[in-house]
Order: structure tokens, then C-alpha cells, then sequence
């Protein structure tokens, strides 16, 4: 049995101890995982405006660091389409797509994107990752798809200019035909394999025929774009120049958008895993391995990692069981780098279009808007209105995702400022509910009787407060107010003020304050403000139950407060 604080620094030390049948099933799954994750590193760094062989960098080293100190170790680690688009789209501008520069603020990418994950990991930060909610996820990585898919249009279908140069002049001179073919017939063949065989590595097969058949009719001599030489051979260690100022202050907003975007992307993959294994997520675990990953992503001259979704439904489709089936792919993607770069020189630049296109089309989900628009109207408007945003301000699109944070913290605050109360009545089940939705009477003359599903704090308190007031105002019959303070969790120190208030309040008034199913943690912090002081103003019930014994058969018309409150 190993120290627990040694699998805590080294959680590959937990992994199961080989045996012949682990080791046979995970090659397979690591082999077929393998199949594909060498010929989408290309394309998505295509996609990232990145020499091509760095998406195979990408695919060795930090896929091996992560599955290392990964808690989920069956996640597809590597280059993905929604985090190559973010690179593409952040560094647009700033320099020319492959230029040295351009590799140099892509690692830095890496490298401060890497930093940030380590950090929160390390200081158990995983619950800010809870910013970015489903709603706006949904809504960003739909708009990003739609904008991953127009960037690889021209790629495609083979167009030789600019969107503009075609509308102003129509023509097929303007399309290299056969690249269109490669393309077409790329995406037809993709699709047609996802929907018979799913689990079967077809990206590789079709890049290998499409090669072929350029190679046969000489496609690169003709001028048609292709993969072209790769370097052979291990990545090197690559460290970039400094930036200026204003090149770090225009990275800091792409990085914090890589960090959240590459980490929820994790997040979802790992969520399956764990529930397909009956396991807990250690979401700070995961932070440390992903932020080592793109750390030696960058210090091998690539660029920002993630966990692939369809990599990692591929390898639990395939039967992984730990990290092992990862070892597998990566001396795969080992051996490419070592001797099978050149097999890769005559794929046509369209078939990889054709493979970015139909990686991101499981990412476009229209009914979703639907679905969210009938189960919460407010959410369902955040995720369109961050799908709209994302699309208005590409290619900058990281304003999508803090816009949609922002109307949902929004949202968050106003719920929190304006929480539930209600008057409660006793319902013929024996329950208390909301007295005029069920169109109940009231539990007692002279009473109000309110429930607040809320936590008395700052946000809260003020309500409740002005609530009472306002119908001890309207009603001045109204004698004693009962608070069924079960769904209240906590309480701060607005919360105790506004408690002392209301007691005053209706001290004044010749009244009383009745508190029932007081928890726990509110009573302490309430005994030590005082506020809980024995006085005829104040009865406190343990339970509900024993509040309307009490109220009920008690309260009268002329009911004056009782001398002294029973069991405060």
C-alpha cells in the first residue's frame, strides 16, 4: 500500500499493475485513440494558424503529462477544435499566421494559460471553473463552432481568393476543383463512417486514401495545397522572447478565456468518465495536470492543450480502463514523429478542412436554445444572447464569454437581491405552502406567517424586511409574525441587524416575533449578537409542527403577546 501523500504527488503511483489482459484491451483502445489524434493535431493546428507539426507536438508530450497527474485518466488530452479557434482568433491581428511571431504569442498562450490552471489547482480554486455556466457555454461553443466551420470553408472547397473577389466576380476559375473534390468527398466519406461506425478511427483512412489519390494524379505538381514536409524527429525545448507591455496586456484576456473555455471542456469529458467508473472528480487535481500540460506544451514551441470530447468518448467507446490505454496512443504519436511525417506530405489541405468540419458539427446544437427557452426563459436568453455577442465580435472571442458571465452574474445577483417569500398557509396535506397560490386562510388572526427560501444576508435581508414592515403598515391588526426559518442556511451580519429590527419592530407595536425550525449554525451566530435574549417579544419553535400547535389553537382576535415565551 502506497503513503497517500505520495499518490498525492504521483497519481500515476495508483494506477492498476499490468497484467496481460489489462495491457492487450488498452492497446487497442490506445491505438485506435492514436489513429485519430495525429491527423486532428494537424488540423487543428491549421486551425490555430501554427506549423502543422506542432499539433503533433501537442498530441505527445502533454498528453503524457496529463495522464500522469491527471485524476481522470482516460480523457483524450490534446490539441481540440474550440481551443485552436481561440488562439486563431486572439492572435489575429498581432502577427502573420506561422511566422515566428506568431509561434512566439501562441506558446506564450500555452505557457500563461498553463501557469493560471497550476495556480488555481494548487490552491483548490476548481469551484471559479462554476463561472461560466451550462447556458453560457452552450451558447459560446455553438457560436465558435459556427465560426470554425467558416474558417474552414475556403480550405474546403478549394477557393483560391477572397469571399469578397468572389461575389464581385463570379466564377469557377476561382475554386481549384479537384481540392474541392478532396474536400467534398473528405467531409461525404467522414460523415458517412461516423454514422455506420462510429467508434471507428476513419480520419485516418480517409487522409490516407485522400494522400493516395493526391499523390496518384499529382495534385502537389499542379500547385494544389497540401500537408507538405514535416520535420522529423522529437520537438526540441523552445523558450520565446519577452513580449512588450502591450503584447502582455493583450494577453491577458485570451488567456483568462483559454483557461475557463479549455478547463469546462475537461470538465465535461471528465464528468463522463468518472460517472462511467463510479468515481469522484478532483477538479483541482485535474487543474494541476492540465496546467503542467500546457506548460510543456509551450516549452515544446506548440500551443494550449485540452481534453478532447470525442477523444474521450472514443477511448471510453473503446474500452480503456486507465492511463495505460494513453501510453499506447502516445508511442503512436511517437513513432509518427520518428518515421511516418513524410506519409503525411501529399494530404491535401482540404481533406483536413473536411476533418476540422466534422469534428465541430457535434458542437452545433440548435435545439438546445429550444430546450433551454422552455425549461428557464432568462437562461435560455443568456445562452442566445452569448451566441449572438460571440458571432458579432469575432474574431475577438472572448467578448461572447464575458458578456455572458456578465448577465449571468447579473441574473445570479438579482435572484440573490430579490429572493422567494412567502405568506404560508396550512394546505389539507398538512404541508405549508404559499397561502395565495393554494388560496388558503390564514393560519392564525392577527398573524403573519412567512417563509423565505433564502439565505438572511445582505442580499436577502432588506427584503424580508421591508415585506414585514410594509404589512405591519398596511395592516395595523396584525399582532405576531411567525418566520419558518428552516430554508434559511446561514446568516451574516446584515442578516442579525435586520433580525434585531424586526424584533423591535414589532416590541413596539405590542407584538411578538416567532421564529420556527431555527437551524443550528443561524441560532449560534444569533446567541452570540444577543439577539436571542429571553423577552415576551420573542418565542422561538423548535419545528414546525410545534409552531402551529402553538399559533393555532392560541391566537384570538384580542390576543395580547404572552408574559413570558415558552422554551426560548
Amino acid at each position: 500500500m502506497l503513503p497517500p501523500v505520495l499518490v498525492r504527488f504521483f497519481p500515476f503511483l495508483a494506477w492498476p499493475r499490468p497484467s496481460r489482459a489489462l495491457l492487450q484491451g488498452e492497446f487497442w483502445a490506445g491505438i485506435t485513440v492514436g489513429l485519430m489524434l495525429v491527423p486532428q493535431g494537424v488540423a487543428y493546428a491549421s486551425l490555430a494558424g501554427m506549423p502543422l507539426v506542432t499539433g503533433i507536438y501537442a498530441s505527445l508530450v502533454p498528453a503524457l503529462v496529463a495522464v500522469l497527474w491527471s485524476s481522470s485518466t482516460r480523457l483524450g488530452v490534446g490539441p481540440t477544435a474550440l481551443s485552436s479557434l481561440l488562439i486563431g482568433a486572439s492572435l489575429s491581428g498581432l502577427a502573420e499566421p506561422g511566422s515566428a511571431q506568431w509561434v512566439a504569442l501562441a506558446v506564450w498562450l500555452a505557457l500563461l494559460s498553463g501557469l493560471l490552471q497550476l495556480l488555481l489547482g494548487l490552491v483548490r480554486f476548481g469551484w471559479l471553473m462554476s463561472l461560466i455556466t451550462s447556458p453560457v457555454l452552450s451558447g459560446f461553443t455553438q457560436a465558435a463552432a459556427l465560426l470554425i466551420a467558416a474558417s474552414q470553408l475556403p480550405a474546403l472547397l478549394g477557393l483560391r481568393t477572397t469571399w469578397h473577389a468572389l461575389a464581385v466576380s463570379p466564377s469557377l476559375h476561382h475554386f481549384d476543383l479537384l481540392a474541392a473534390a478532396f474536400g467534398l468527398g473528405s467531409l461525404a466519406l467522414l460523415v458517412l463512417a461516423r454514422r455506420l461506425r462510429p467508434g471507428f478511427p476513419a480520419p485516418l483512412l480517409v487522409l490516407a486514401l485522400a494522400a493516395l489519390l493526391s499523390w496518384g494524379l499529382g495534385f502537389a505538381e499542379r500547385g494544389g495545397a497540401v500537408v507538405g514536409a514535416l520535420p522529423e524527429g522529437l520537438p526540441v525545448l523552445y523558450w520565446p522572447g519577452w513580449l512588450t507591455w502591450d503584447e502582455w496586456g493583450t494577453l491577458v484576456l485570451p488567456v483568462l478565456i483559454i483557461t475557463l473555455v479549455s478547463f469546462l471542456e475537461t470538465a465535461s469529458s471528465a464528468k463522463v468518465d468518472h460517472q462511467s467508473s463510479g468515481t469522484r472528480w478532483n477538479e483541482n487535481q485535474d487543474l494541476i495536470a492540465h496546467g503542467m500540460a500546457k506548460i510543456s506544451a509551450g516549452l515544446c514551441g506548440s500551443f494550449p492543450t485540452s481534453a478532447s470530447f470525442s477523444r474521450s468518448a472514443l477511448n471510453l467507446y473503446a474500452g480503456a480502463q486507465s492511463g495505460w490505454a494513453t501510453l499506447f496512443a502516445c508511442a503512436l504519436v511517437l513513432a509518427t514523429l520518428l518515421w511516418l511525417t513524410p506519409l503525411l506530405y501529399y494530404v491535401p489541405q482540404s481533406a483536413l478542412a473536411a476533418l476540422v468540419v466534422v469534428a465541430i458539427t457535434s458542437l452545433i446544437k440548435p435545439m438546445g436554445f429550444v430546450r433551454l427557452w422552455r425549461i428557464a426563459r432568462v437562461e435560455g436568453a443568456i445562452s442566445l444572447s452569448t451566441f449572438a455577442l460571440t458571432l458579432a465580435t469575432a474574431p475577438r472571442l472572448y467578448w461572447g464569454v464575458l458578456a455572458g458571465v456578465l448577465v449571468n452574474l447579473c441574473h445570479f445577483l438579482y435572484q440573490r437581491l430579490h429572493p422567494r417569500i412567502i405568506e404560508v398557509g396550512l394546505h389539507p396535506d398538512a404541508s405549508l405552502r404559499d397561502r395565495h397560490l393554494w388560496q388558503l386562510p390564514p393560519l392564525a388572526p392577527q398573524l403573519l406567517a412567512l417563509r423565505m427560501d433564502a439565505e438572511l444576508d445582505f442580499a436577502s435581508a432588506n427584503s424580508l424586511e421591508r415585506l414585514i414592515a410594509e404589512r405591519l403598515a398596511a395592516e395595523p391588526g396584525l399582532r405576531q409574525v411567525c418566520l419558518f426559518a428552516q430554508p434559511i442556511n446561514r446568516i451574516d451580519i446584515t442578516g442579525v441587524e435586520t433580525f434585531v429590527r424586526l424584533r423591535s419592530l414589532l416590541r413596539q407595536r405590542g407584538g411578538c416575533l416567532h421564529v420556527s425550525g431555527l437551524k443550528l449554525p443561524v441560532q449560534r451566530t444569533l446567541e452570540r449578537a444577543g439577539a436571542l435574549a429571553p423577552g415576551p417579544d420573542l418565542v422561538l419553535h423548535r419545528a414546525d409542527a410545534q409552531a402551529l400547535a402553538a399559533l393555532q389553537p392560541d391566537v384570538q382576535p384580542d390576543l395580547q403577546p404572552p408574559a413570558a415565551p415558552p422554551n426560548c
